[in-house]
């Protein structure tokens, strides 16, 4: 399931802040995106922000203009979203469609509880392919023992 797997501490931004704000707040997290939620009650994500939304668009585009610029004036939206009940496959399957490497993890109520990243997934992928790699090297060895 999708909450065994995601990040439970995700750090969010609202549309009206200003970009250069989000863009700190996520080096001093050490975060490449931010959730964007429309308030801090309820947290229903809205949209995402990554630090590639930034650097392709305006910082390519129009740097002088950074400083002008709020979060809503850039980020993805709308949220593509997975809720932590889902099985991975259903999720990475969610990502491969909407061409996305991070989602935001819903509770049944529609409220942020977590952020499901492509890394997440290849560490539990990585985990279960070693956890095979161990077995088939355990019952060659007891194949060994017991028929010597």
């Amino acid at each position: 399931m999708v909450s065994t797997h995601c990040t439970r501490d995700v750090v969010t931004g609202q549309r009206h802040e200003p970009l250069a704000e989000a863009a700190q707040r996520m080096r001093g997290r050490h975060v490449g995106d931010l959730v964007i939620v429309d308030n801090q009650e309820d947290r229903t994500p809205v949209g995402m922000l990554t630090d590639r939304d930034i650097v392709v668009g305006p910082v390519a585009q129009a740097a002088e203009h950074f400083n002008e610029l709020t979060i809503g004036d850039v980020m993805s939206t709308p949220a593509i979203t997975v809720r932590e009940s889902d099985d991975l496959d259903s999720a990475l399957s969610t990502m491969q469609s909407h061409g996305v490497r991070r989602m935001p993890v819903i509770d049944r109520t529609g409220s942020l509880c977590g952020l499901l990243a492509v890394d997440d997934v290849i560490r539990h992928v990585t985990a279960e392919l070693g956890k095979l790699v161990t077995l088939q090297a355990t019952g060659e060895e007891r194949e060994f023992v017991r028929r010597p």
